[in-house]
């Protein structure tokens, strides 16, 4: 058995394509010797000094509560939980669509702190600021990685980090590898740093 690999992958749990990277990173996981461990990054603190839209820095602040439980929950009961409350946040919020229901984010946030076996009122650093300085630092090392014109996900291989892949859908089997193999190959070239082209679909889920 060869030694698996460590790959971060930082997310913010509201962003649709991290959700979808990340899902996607869990299917390299049975194909690739490779061992995901997740990293909380804030969109709200990436946008904060952008010219971005009102509408859209509200949103993003409104999503910090999420960030702030998975945060207050690692602090707690230690890294280990981050990733299976990802999954229980992420699951909710994109895969049954309640990402557009802002009023019910308490909601669900308790019932991924309770899919997890954990204390329903971490539920309460959502509204508090105790574990920004983390969230911060956490964001902040994952960003200083990429460079500030990224979002999330970013990934780091070793001493190799990039933004993206930004993909719609979530390959699985020998195919979630390939993609896997592509990346790695193009991004471990220093002066390799952009491919691109206009999304034409939403992501999807399944």
């Amino acid at each position: 058995m060869s030694e698996k690999i460590p790959v971060d992958l930082w997310f913010d749990p509201s962003c649709p394509f991290a959700w979808v990277t990340s899902r996607w990173l869990l299917e390299v996981e049975k194909v690739r010797p490779i061992e995901p461990r997740w990293r909380v990054m804030s969109l709200h603190f990436l946008n904060e000094d952008k010219d971005v839209p009102d509408d859209y820095k509200r949103r993003a602040a409104q999503a910090m509560g999420s960030v702030r439980v998975v945060a207050a929950a690692a602090a707690k009961h230690g890294e280990q939980v981050v990733g299976p409350m990802y999954t229980q946040l992420g699951t909710r919020l994109h895969n049954e669509d309640m990402r557009k229901q802002p009023e019910r984010l308490r909601e669900v946030i308790e019932a991924a702190l309770e899919a997890n076996a954990l204390d329903k009122d971490l539920a309460d650093a959502m509204h508090s600021d105790e574990w920004d300085e983390a969230i911060r630092a956490s964001h902040d090392e994952g960003i200083n990685l990429v460079g500030q014109e990224v979002g999330t996900p970013i990934i780091r291989v070793g001493a190799n980090a990039f933004f993206g892949p930004v993909i719609t859908k979530i390959l699985r089997g020998e195919d979630a590898g390939r993609l896997w193999d592509g990346v790695l190959a193009v991004t471990e070239f220093d002066d390799f740093f952009e491919l691109k082209r206009t999304r034409t679909r939403r992501p999807t889920f399944d």
